[in-house]
Formats: structure tokens, sequence, C-alpha cells
């Protein structure tokens, strides 16, 4: 049996070398807003405030959230060099992302149906409470806000990788700064809650000094629809990467024009996917009159940043006809 050097052939399946920096922001959140349901909960239990033991058991939910978020960035990085995960675990951070999206949703539905129920049969509010409740939670929010908006917060190195068959190619890129979208989800989830507070500052401020009750689940309706629409373009865009739809991402035409820049080789077959925040992997069929060497389509090859593993092969054709 022949024995190769196969040493600069192998390499590990690490794409993505995660985002340490968003991952601690992400922590110090979970920890912020831990700490205000808790004492949210147990005011409420020593003040008999409905209106505070409300907003600590809100809070729970964005707890759960954010700690999904949380987790799957540990995850993600725990399994990294796990060679069983083909292309990598980033994706359980767009996963933990989908998640928390649907969470958002759910938490929008339920802020639909509470405000609905309210409308047609109206509560007595304790207004000065329930407003000094909203003005701590606005605050908490802008306080994880920011935490979560600081510098570098969707930085990503990918590694250098290029897989070879016998028809491969590898690529070298640079250091690329890309969407965190699992930190995106979080910084999302805080956001709603904020905005849900200032509508929530606005209408019990009205229904203090002017009377105006109904306004306070108005509010909640027009905030559930501004969260579910948030909701959506989270779950749209997570869904996405994982279900690998990116065909119409610019990186497939780059590929089509840098390797059929001869005139003579077509790509009869081509599969693009994303496996990091900036890096994709592509498996390339090409049909060649006169084909060229594996090395010399990965310098065609290699002004595409973003290609970490790419797959080639290739077949030779008459120009005209090919069985």
């Amino acid at each position: 049996m022949a024995i190769h050097n196969l040493t600069d052939r192998r390499h590990d399946h690490a794409f993505d070398t995660g985002n340490r920096a968003g991952e601690r922001r992400m922590w110090v959140v979970v920890a912020i807003t831990a700490v205000t349901m808790v004492a949210e909960i147990v005011g409420g239990f020593l003040t008999g405030s409905m209106a505070l033991l409300a907003d600590g058991w809100h809070m729970s939910t964005h707890v759960a959230a954010l700690s999904i978020s949380g987790i799957a960035y540990i995850l993600a990085r725990r399994w990294a060099r796990d060679e069983r995960y083909t292309f990598g675990t980033w994706k359980i951070e767009v996963l933990g992302a989908f998640s928390s999206a649907l969470l958002l949703g759910v938490v929008a539905i339920l802020m639909v149906v509470e405000s609905a129920r309210r409308l047609a049969t109206p509560e007595s509010i304790q207004f000065g409470a329930a407003l000094v409740v909203a003005v701590v939670g606005l605050v908490v929010n802008l306080v994880s806000a920011i935490v979560l908006q600081a510098p570098g917060r969707a930085q990503s190195a990918p590694h250098d990788h290029g897989h070879h068959d016998h028809h491969d190619v590898r690529h070298h890129h640079h250091h690329h700064h890309a969407h965190d979208l699992n930190l995106r989800s979080a910084y999302v989830h805080v956001l709603a809650d904020a905005l849900t507070s200032v509508f929530a500052i606005v209408a019990l401020s009205a229904g203090l000094w002017l009377g105006l009750a109904w306004l306070d689940p108005v509010m909640g309706l027009v905030g559930s629809a501004v969260i579910l629409w948030w909701a959506k373009g989270l779950i749209t865009e997570s869904s996405r990467v994982l279900l690998d739809r990116e065909m119409d991402a610019p990186v497939v035409g780059q590929i089509r024009t840098a390797i059929q820049a001869d005139g003579d080789v077509e790509i009869a077959d081509l599969h693009v996917w994303r496996v990091g925040r900036a890096s994709h992997a592509a498996v390339l069929c090409l049909v060649a009159e006169n084909p060229r060497t594996p090395d010399e389509y990965r310098a065609r090859l290699a002004g595409i940043p973003s290609l970490v593993h790419v797959s080639i092969e290739v077949d030779r054709c008459a120009h005209v006809a090919c069985p």
C-alpha cells in the first residue's frame, strides 16, 4: 500500500473561532437581568405589588432566552474540534438564535392575548407602582443593550482551510468581520423589552395624569406587533443559514466569474453553504475541453476570502457534445 505525505492536505474543521467577547457580554447581561428578576419578585412578595411580580416573571423569560444564546456559545466552543461535526459547530450558535427568536415570538403572542383580554375586560391599574417598574425595566434593558453593543460584538476570524480530494483547492483569506446572529438575537430581546417599557411608560403616564386607562392595552398591542416583526426577521435570517439557502449570496457569483474566466471551463454543478460568520464551503463540478490543474483553479479562487473549504471535480469534455 502506498504511503503518501498528507500533512498539507489535512486540517481541522473549526471554520469559525467564535465570539468570546460577545459570549462574555452575553453572560454579563444574563446576570444583570437575573438579579433584576429576583429583586422584582422578592420586592413584589414583600410589598404585595402585582406590578413588580408580573414584571419579575416577565424578566424570567428573557433570562431563559439570553441563557439559550449563552449556552449555544459554550457548546459551539466546547465541540469546535470534534471531528463528528463535519463542517464545524458554528451552526449551534445559529440554532441558539433561532430558538431565542421563537421564544421572542411566543412572548409577543402572549402579549397580544393579554392586551386583547384587557381591552375586552378592563382591570384596575396601580399606575404609580407600575410606572416605577416600567422605568426600572427600561434602565435595565438600556444598560443591557449598551453592554451587548460594545465594540467587536460581531468579530470572527476564520482559519485558512481547504479540503483536498483528487481535485481540490486551498485558499488564503484574511481576518473578517461578519454578523453574529446569536448576539443579535440577544440584543433584539433586550431592545424589545426596552421598547415595551417605553410604551408602558407612555401609557401609564397617560392613565395616571389624563385618565386614559385604555391606552395601556393598546400600547401592549402596538409593542407586540413590533416585537413579532423583529422575531420574524430573526427567524427568517437564522433559518436561511440552518437550511443552507445560500445560492443567492454574492460569493456564488464571484466563484462563477473567477472559475469561468477563460471561456473554456464551465461550472456544471455548484453548491455553496455557510460554515461560519464569514466563511463559506463550496463543492464544484467543472467541465472543460482542456482541463487545467487543481493549482491553477486554486489560484483563480484565491481572491475570494470567505472560501475556506472547497472541493472541485474536473471532467474533460468535447466542446460541442459530451456523453
